[in-house]
């Protein structure tokens, strides 16, 4: 059996120039960045803004097992499968992380015979957005740093400096750091620490920008600490916006790749859902919805992180809701919520797990559904998943009231999501567009009340418990009038709970919410719930332990 580099080395991509030409843009038009990948300037991308919306449908998850669901696999596959069916369809997809790459979980480019290419590149250096959000970013704290080292003529206090230094790997040894040691000549000591650059506001900024002129307003709006009075202190206070989008503007072009079908791809800003809002980025959907009849764009873990966070933080933005949502599902992610060990997954059939694990899935669908969004599961079939499994799993789905269709786009490519594709041309070219109802209005909702109808309406638990520090941190945003922003919850993937070993469908309980951390240019605020990182760390034996290159350049090992 072929590897997924096997099979994307081995794939006949088209040149980057023959995919834009299928979207209208002429080669002249695009900036490549060698054959097979190029970014569309936002002056290409203004000549079709006068053009009608496309169908969006919007692709999450339960909540996954370690290896994930194949989320992005059901994502490309749909895109393929729609364009199959005669639809004009692209994909818009996050960024990978090396986090997560040279990690645990793998990239986010897809698998098997659903995939987009060039996979190498996408899932290491790509285009260099990650390393312009890394850079931005500690260009931010070296300033701050250096504004301090100069007479610090704001005042900034260095004890509640909260800005981050941050680097796109997973490493623990950074959490917490010492900066300015050394003496006199290397600043003052303070403490510091690193996230992982998809957790970084100014990932955020360049997902939630509308155009360059927005991306530069959020950037001074950045909250980097308070003064000595405990006032907030910005990037506009410190009057480094202007450098900061300097470094982001060709970053702030969407990325256009295609799959191995040669379905046309944007793929661009790559937010965790765990720790940040999960999705990509508005300019790149916004441009893929004039540009194509669907659009299939994926958020990133479970449907209470990736999808709410779409809903929530994401649509407002974007002015469109889906008019669909596909929910993947796997028969060893069932057994899991079914009370299966990690270990067991594969062994055998096992249909009662299956069926007990549906309660998982039934919140999920419960969730979107709230939104007034109708709802198709996807099953993402393995070659291990039993006839008596799938058919347990497509049962439960119609006890729901939803549709679930098996799909085999790993091993078939678009072939094997026809079905699925076609029952979603059915839900929302036949039936009544969605009405979309948002979970709370952020703006006349208090923050406390914005989490409480996350953890209600999304996760089925009961309320937020929150700490004294959270606490006082709630009375002290929305004295500075930040209370009207949404809400991005940081909270574990595996469970609908904080709690990572609760799996199934938990109930009667609290979410714990430690910390809250103020993202203003971002434009949310987000809740630290849990004992959930924003510096994941690399298992035992990373995937990174397995790659290599050969003495011609070629990769291997990479998945």
């Amino acid at each position: 059996m072929l590897t997924d580099i096997e099979i994307a080395q081995n794939n006949k991509k088209l040149p980057i120039r023959k995919i834009a030409e299928k979207l209208g843009i002429d080669r002249d038009e695009i900036d490549m960045y060698g054959n097979y990948k190029a970014k569309i300037p936002l002056a290409t991308l203004d000549q079709f803004e006068n053009k009608n919306d496309g169908k969006l449908i919007l692709v999450t998850a339960i909540n996954p097992t370690p290896a994930g669901e194949g989320k992005t696999t059901t994502t490309v596959g749909l895109g393929d499968a729609l364009n199959r069916l005669g639809k004009q369809a692209m994909v818009a997809l996050r960024e990978p992380s090396l986090g997560p790459t040279m990690g645990i979980k793998g990239g986010a480019a897809g698998g098997g015979y659903a995939q987009i290419v060039p996979m190498e590149d996408i899932n290491l250096h790509f285009t260099g957005d990650m390393h312009a959000i890394t850079t931005a970013n500690n260009a931010l704290s070296a300033m701050i740093d250096n504004h301090i080292h100069h007479g610090n003529s704001l005042r900034i206090d260095s004890r509640r400096v909260t800005w981050k230094r941050v680097v796109d790997l997973n490493d623990r040894a950074l959490r917490q750091v010492t900066v300015g040691l050394g003496g006199p000549l290397n600043g003052y000591p303070r403490q510091d620490g690193f996230d992982i650059t998809v957790a970084s506001e100014i990932m955020a900024i360049l997902c939630l920008a509308t155009d360059l002129e927005d991306m530069r307003e959020r950037l001074g709006r950045i909250v980097i600490g308070d003064n000595l009075d405990r006032e907030p202190v910005t990037v506009k206070d410190l009057g480094c916006q202007g450098a900061l989008t300097l470094l982001l503007k060709d970053a702030l072009a969407p990325n256009l790749v295609q799959s191995l079908e040669h379905t046309p791809a944007f793929v661009h800003g790559g937010p965790f859902a765990n720790i940040a809002h999960g999705c990509s980025s508005v300019i790149a959907t916004r441009a893929a919805l004039k540009l194509a009849d669907y659009v299939v764009t994926e958020a990133g873990f479970g449907a209470d992180l990736g999808g709410e966070k779409f809903l929530d933080i994401k649509v407002p933005v974007l002015g469109k809701a889906p008019d669909a949502v596909v929910i993947v599902a796997t028969i060893r992610s069932l057994k899991l919520h079914g009370g299966d060990a990690q270990a067991d997954l594969e062994k055998g059939e096992d249909v009662a797990a299956v069926k007990a694990g549906l309660t998982n899935l039934a919140k999920h669908i419960e969730s979107m559904q709230a939104y007034q969004l109708p709802v198709v599961v996807a099953l993402n079939c393995f070659s291990q998943d039993t006839e008596a499994e799938i058919a347990a799993v497509v049962a439960g789905c119609a006890e729901y009231g939803v549709d679930c269709l098996p799909s085999t786009v790993w091993a078939d490519g678009g072939q094997g999501g026809v079905a699925l594709a076609q029952a979603l041309v059915d839900l929302v070219e036949n039936q009544q567009a969605a009405d979309f109802m948002p979970l709370y209005k952020a703006e006349e909702t208090s923050l406390v009340d914005k989490m409480n109808a996350i953890v209600e309406t999304v996760y089925g638990g009961n309320r937020v418990a929150l700490s004294k520090k959270a606490q006082g941190q709630v009375k002290a945003f929305e004295k500075n009038g930040w209370g009207q922003l949404p809400v991005c919850m940081a909270k574990t993937q595996y469970s609908l709970s904080d709690d990572a070993t609760a799996v199934g469908r938990p109930q009667g309980f609290d979410i714990q919410v430690r910390e809250l951390v103020p993202k203003i240019g971002a434009g949310f605020i987000v809740a630290l719930t849990g004992n959930v990182l924003t510096m994941p760390g690399l298992p035992k034996q990373p995937a990174a332990m397995n790659m290599d290159v050969d003495s011609k350049g070629n990769i291997k090992g990479l998945f």
